[in-house]
């Protein structure tokens, strides 16, 4: 009788530590795995190599599982038949599959679930350990199965994913509202593109290269840009940009003769379609503030800083400087006003 409670006992605890861990290698995370792995401990560098490739651990313990499942109960009948006899093995064999569902399956699986990180990191080098034992039944198990398991390996995370954690992270107090609220927006940036956000030629300050400082005096005093663009003969002619300190600087030292066009700076151009995430990362890459947007035809459409890409994240900012908070708004409704001015009905009347 011992010796059946004992066989008893191996295959339901068999089959409980094949199945929470099974449980807990599909449920642990695989970013937490990688940011784990950045320690460098040994048993998390084993489970990141599982995580990233799952097929031969899952194969190994499968055949552990089915081993003390199928073997053992075969045994634990054979056994059973000796000590208990034919009347009461159907009795018995009721018993034992329905403690092997509930201890073999069904507690460890919760378990495994609910402690998947633990559970992984202890077993991750035993299941290596065996995968390697079994490589031979595995690499058939791999062979036979191949034809259904090939496929375009699925990505670890994606965009809405990201934006339903943070929105999670947020409810469950782990990062502050503005955090969650930045992080959403961060996914704007390969949605709007320079014409989206820069500021429209009809709104733009400037002033011509070939005008002296004494000249454009009252203009650069009066701008409140830190950058302000220069022209040749129109605006679609654009020499650079030059910066109001340094201009004010020569001011000051009494250069009121020299021109603007000496002070300028080379200014990027940008075309309107480029996203602004390109965009964000050229200013950073070339450690640039400003970049002129033009549209299909090389004319000026606008102007676009690195203030007004950060903005995407940010929201409006707004300094002591700021005399309009938003001159895209007001570039649209100038428009709004040109178009509802040049109506079909007023055009006729000119005619006549």
């Amino acid at each position: 009788m011992l010796q059946l409670l004992i066989i008893v006992f191996v295959v339901i605890l068999g089959s409980a530590l094949c199945s929470s861990t099974e449980t807990a290698l599909f449920s642990v995370s695989t970013l937490r795995v990688r940011q784990l792995a950045q320690s460098n401990n040994p048993s998390v560098v084993a489970l990141l190599a599982i995580r990233e490739n799952m097929n031969r651990p899952i194969a190994t313990i499968v055949i552990l599982n089915n081993t003390f499942n199928i073997i053992g109960s075969i045994l634990t009948g054979s056994v059973a038949t000796q000590v208990l006899g034919d009347r009461w093995l159907g009795l018995f064999s009721g018993i034992l599959t329905f403690l092997i569902i509930i201890f073999g399956e069904i507690i460890p699986k919760t378990i495994g679930e609910r402690y998947a990180e633990q559970i992984a990191i202890f077993a991750s080098i035993p299941v290596t350990g065996l995968s390697i034992i079994f490589r031979p039944l595995v690499w058939i198990l791999e062979t036979v199965t191949a034809p259904f398991t090939k496929g375009k390996k699925r990505p670890t995370t994606n965009e809405a994913e990201i934006k339903l954690l943070a929105n999670i992270g947020q409810q469950e107090g782990i990062i502050e509202s503005a955090e969650a609220e930045m992080i959403q927006r961060v996914f704007r940036l390969n949605d709007v593109t320079a014409s989206d956000l820069m500021t429209p030629r009809i709104m733009l300050t400037y002033i011509r290269g070939d005008l002296s400082l004494a000249d454009a005096k009252a203009d650069i005093i009066t701008s409140q840009h830190t950058r302000i663009i220069v022209i040749d003969e129109s605006i679609d002619q654009v020499l650079g940009f030059a910066l109001k300190q340094s201009l004010l600087t020569a001011m000051v030292e009494g250069s009121h003769n020299q021109k603007i066009a000496t002070l300028t700076r080379k200014v990027r151009f940008v075309p309107e379609t480029i996203q602004a995430d390109k965009l964000l990362k050229e200013f950073i890459e070339a450690r640039e503030h400003l970049a002129v947007v033009v549209d299909e035809y090389g004319n000026v459409a606008g102007v676009i800083t690195l203030e007004d890409v950060l903005e995407v994240i940010t929201g409006e900012i707004v300094d002591e400087t700021d005399k309009t908070v938003d001159l895209q708004e007001i570039a649209r409704k100038k428009r709004e006003r040109m178009l509802q001015s040049i109506n079909p009905s007023n055009l006729s009347l000119n005619k006549k």
